[in-house]
């Protein structure tokens, strides 16, 4: 006797019509992130950019918002795939209610509305407070570094700008030359029909690449320029603090400053795994349950100059300061500290690197007197019992979780204001699963 299975008839068809509430179980994240966007976000600041009656009706600017904050929660970013993911995954279906906006809506979508889309941060954030997700008791804050758009082998350095620019100008003056002479054996030849100004392909784009150069190297010299307008600053604190005298800023660029041609306001940022083209990505978490209670992107490579505006982007976040605050040795300087004492705030910043094994990080060059002599002594007085432990475990794996669980390793957007909207928008998706997870 044979064994019966079940039947298995991919052409029947369906008695009643199939309802997106099906698609996934109940209390599936896809049903908890739709219904906290239709229900729990306040999405004037989007639906007031539709005020035409006129032309073909849009998607849901409600569902298209959805659609993003679920693909970002699910470690999909390009448009393309989320398009695929629409055709092809019933949770993505249970999201859009069974609509297939194109990758170009999708994408048009997302820049057309990217500041409105990063300030749904706050909303979403005063979500996780009403549940109860956010103490303010204490908060850790690091960085870290993320590709940007852009190849780090499309940057070029201010020295080689210089020498380039000088032997792309020799070469384009005697192509110059040469066509010019060609035109006139041709017009001896074929008559003067060509109106005499027009360029080979092959001269126009060695011109592109130089007026390219010369933008860049005008760009460097700006900022060398606004940076001997403001002092030392920044610069000048890092050196000291690397046990070296900061000389002042002559107004002219180094030798080895670099820019990129693909996404300018880009850097070049040392990782442990090498040099990237990227930014630095900051951000603030609540111990309780590892909610970014505030966030902002920077193209600097140090970290110093971030505490104060992201512990003051709390207050303004929530209303109120936390108590609480470590971070690392990328933070500590005299103004930072005092910065939190004038806040009230209980700091647990780090002078010097934490060994491996060892219960608090090293003095570092801490003056003796100091601040940071001071808080070196309070962070190593109290051992494995100091709130500095919690550092590690708060914000480190929110960073492993945005990067290595979700894969966002690379920005899409290019340009510091739309990259620090992109960031936000990140931030906003790990908040959203964390409320969906514990709310």
């Amino acid at each position: 006797m044979s064994k019966v299975f079940r039947a298995w008839d991919v052409d029947e068809v369906w008695l009643f019509p199939a309802s997106v509430q099906d698609f996934v179980p109940p209390g599936h994240i896809a049903h908890l992130i739709r219904e906290t966007v239709r229900e729990g976000l306040d999405l004037r600041a989007i639906l007031s950019q539709y005020d035409e009656e006129r032309g073909y009706p849009p998607y849901h600017p409600g569902m298209m918002t959805a659609l993003l904050l679920y693909a970002y929660s699910q470690g999909i970013y390009s448009s393309r795939r989320i398009d695929r993911a629409c055709h092809e995954r019933i949770d993505f279906m249970a999201v859009t209610g069974l609509s297939y906006p194109d990758f170009r809506t999708i994408s048009e979508f997302r820049k057309r509305h990217l500041g409105a889309l990063s300030g749904l941060f706050v909303q979403v954030l005063g979500l996780c407070r009403k549940a109860g997700l956010v103490k303010l008791g204490h908060v850790a804050l690091d960085g870290t570094k993320i590709k940007a758009n852009a190849s780090k082998h499309k940057a070029m350095s201010y020295g080689r700008m210089r020498g380039a620019e000088e032997k792309l100008a020799a070469e384009v003056a005697g192509w110059m030359k040469k066509a010019a002479a060609q035109d006139a054996a041709e017009d001896r030849q074929h008559g003067g029909e060509r109106r005499g100004d027009e360029l080979p392909d092959w001269v126009a784009n060695k011109e592109r690449r130089l007026a390219k150069i010369r933008e860049a190297k005008a760009a460097l010299e700006a900022e060398a320029q606004a940076v001997a307008g403001q002092g030392a600053g920044e610069d000048s604190e890092v050196a000291a603090k690397r046990g070296r005298k900061g000389q002042p800023p002559s107004g002219v660029p180094e030798d080895n400053a670099q820019r990129n041609f693909t996404d300018p306001e880009s850097r070049i940022m040392k990782t442990k795994d090498g040099f990237i083209q990227g930014y630095n990505a900051q951000a603030v978490v609540d111990a309780e349950h590892q909610i970014i209670v505030s966030c902002d992107l920077t193209n600097q490579g140090t970290d110093s100059a971030q505490l104060l505006p992201l512990i003051d982007q709390i207050k303004a976040n929530t209303e109120v300061l936390p108590k609480q605050v470590s971070a690392d040795a990328g933070y500590a300087s005299d103004a930072n500290l005092k910065g939190l004492e004038e806040r009230e705030i209980d700091g647990f910043v780090a002078a010097g690197r934490q060994k491996h094994g060892t219960a608090a990080p090293a003095a570092g060059k801490a003056k003796e007197g100091s601040r940071l002599a001071a808080m070196a002594q309070k962070i190593a007085g109290q051992g494995y019992d100091s709130p500095y432990r919690l550092r590690k475990q708060t914000v480190e794996p929110v960073f492993g979780q945005i990067k290595q669980a979700r894969g966002f390793r690379q920005f899409l957007l290019r340009g510091l204001d739309k990259v620090k909207q992109e960031w936000v928008l990140v931030c906003t998706a790990h908040n959203l699963l964390k409320l969906t997870a514990f709310g």
